[in-house]
């Protein structure tokens, strides 16, 4: 068989997993690399936004676990995107589990100002709970349905025996502060509720040591700084695909992929990388590819979870909560039953909303926090006008902090539901996820067997690494993945040859 020296490389979607194939490519020396985004911008669900004159996150927040062991916090450091607090050995040595250890303010509905440290004992139960979930990895049968399902029935539990000497109604609020703490999780894990995340499962994620940190200038800084290490011609935006047409047997030695825009145009291909969000794929995969996925992974695309979450930002004339506050907590005193969440969406969406983080100030009169919402409830405030959403928010917080005259100046919110490239924000293991079907969604096409040319069809992104899904520096390692799988092809294929 002829060995093709130059392939042609098509990487659809220029995200952070895309750009990571494609700088690792042509680092590698491959020339004929080129990326079709959809949109008209590099990043993905990196975007960075700005209200009023402050940065902020409408996607990714966080560099989750920044220590050399992190590929993406080594990439933020090298291009100097860090402040000096995360590159100090401490900050990268503390392994805090992903659990900030963030000066918090707690705030109940009935409008007072609950004592943070007589708080802390309803999350080092609720902590103790997601820590104990860690029994029933690898397990193929569970005694309960799910995460959630565990600690609600385990909370109640031990809430009667922990707290036996406190009385009914303190006992009652700080099981509603276990339902505040669930809702939280319920935005880590991108999921409408913890009772859709399997509990053998669960534990796939691996965290990484370090305390959790951001980029002060913003993260789409670090794609712009990736993105000028690139050919200038090497993206076309606003060129959605339509579908990628693989397994040519006819001729297996030329282009034995095509990719056809949706504009009509098609483009030979020797190999695409596919890094288009699983939210995308999940509503998409029937017209996406022809002939359609195999199906067991097929089947791992409808059993791997992939939710929102949201954020809302919202700016004072002057901060309510105390100065040195990092996350501002929210307590109903009616959700005793560890509760995550609501029964009416439409007139109850916002008590999903149960933890603010303090922004930073970036200049002296600005004050800014980050409200969290996931689920239903947050894919139900994206339709929503913006003057009710801010409705809404000056209503809660008004009430929780027993003060009328607050009013916020300005909100900014995200819309992750909403965009149809992304169809959400990030995946989880929802009921009957395996790891296997992690190292499903990873595999080449055509299919180890198959008599077809290999790695036509490749896959990246969040959704397809085995233990860093739903994060920043799990998109990374999996565009390096796939580009090293075509590195090590062509290395294996033509060892006297390099592509020109």
């Amino acid at each position: 068989m002829a060995v093709n020296t130059a392939p042609n490389i098509v990487i659809i979607g220029c995200g952070i997993a895309g750009v990571s194939a494609a700088h690792m490519l042509v680092k590698a020396g491959f020339h004929h690399v080129q990326i079709l985004e959809a949109t008209s911008r590099s990043g993905g669900r990196i975007k960075t936004g700005t209200l009023g004159k402050n940065i902020t996150e409408i996607g990714a927040s966080y560099i989750h676990g920044p220590s050399e062991e992190n590929p993406l916090f080594c990439l933020a450091r090298d291009y100097g995107l860090l402040d000096p607090e995360a590159l100090t050995p401490d900050n990268q040595a503390i392994d805090v589990n992903e659990r900030p250890p963030w000066v918090p303010n707690w705030f109940s509905s009935s409008g007072q100002r609950l004592s943070a440290e007589h708080m802390s004992t309803a999350v080092e139960m609720f902590y103790e709970l997601v820590d104990d979930t860690s029994q029933f990895e690898n397990q193929k049968e569970t005694p309960w349905a799910s995460v959630g399902h565990f600690m609600r029935s385990e909370a109640r539990q031990r809430a009667a025996e922990k707290w036996k000497d406190e009385d009914e109604t303190t006992r009652e609020l700080l099981l509603c502060a276990v339902s505040t703490m669930l809702k939280v999780e319920c935005c880590a894990s991108a999921t409408h509720t913890m009772d859709e995340i399997d509990l053998a499962g669960f534990w796939m994620y691996k965290s990484l040591a370090g305390l959790d940190c951001t980029l002060p200038g913003g993260y789409e800084g670090l794609i712009r700084s990736l993105m000028l290490e690139l050919p200038t011609d090497l993206v076309t935006y606003n060129r959605p695909v339509h579908c990628v047409h693989w397994c040519n047997t006819e001729n297996p030695e030329v282009n034995s992929v095509t990719v056809e825009c949706d504009d009509g145009e098609r483009i030979a291909a020797d190999h695409v990388i596919v890094t288009v969000p699983l939210g995308y794929l999940k509503k998409h995969h029937s017209t996406l590819f022809c002939p359609p996925l195999p199906a067991h992974k097929l089947l791992s695309i409808q059993k791997l979870g992939f939710g929102t979450c949201n954020k809302i930002y919202v700016e004072f004339e002057s901060p309510w909560w105390d100065a040195d506050c990092e996350v501002i907590y929210l307590v109903w005193k009616d959700e005793e039953d560890v509760l995550d969440q609501v029964s009416d969406i439409k007139k109850s969406w916002i008590r999903k909303m149960s933890a603010f983080t303090v922004l930073k100030p970036s200049e002296r009169y600005s004050h800014v926090i980050c409200g969290w919402i996931a689920g239903h409830e947050s894919e139900y405030m994206e339709t929503l006008p913006e003057q009710e959403v801010r409705r809404s928010i000056t209503e809660l917080i008004c009430t929780f902090t027993g003060n009328p005259t607050i009013t916020p100046r300005r909100i900014l919110r995200s819309q992750w539901f909403q965009d149809p490239w992304t169809c959400g924000s990030y995946s989880h293991p929802a009921i009957g996820c395996s790891a296997q079907d992690l190292e499903n969604m990873m595999e080449p096409l055509p299919t180890k067997g198959s008599q077809s040319q290999p790695l036509q069809v490749l896959f990246a992104g969040e959704a397809t690494h085995p233990c860093y899904y739903s994060t920043v520096h799990g998109a990374v390692l999996t565009g390096w993945r796939e580009a090293d799988r075509l590195i090590s092809h062509y290395s294996y294929v033509s060892p006297c040859s390099q592509p020109d």
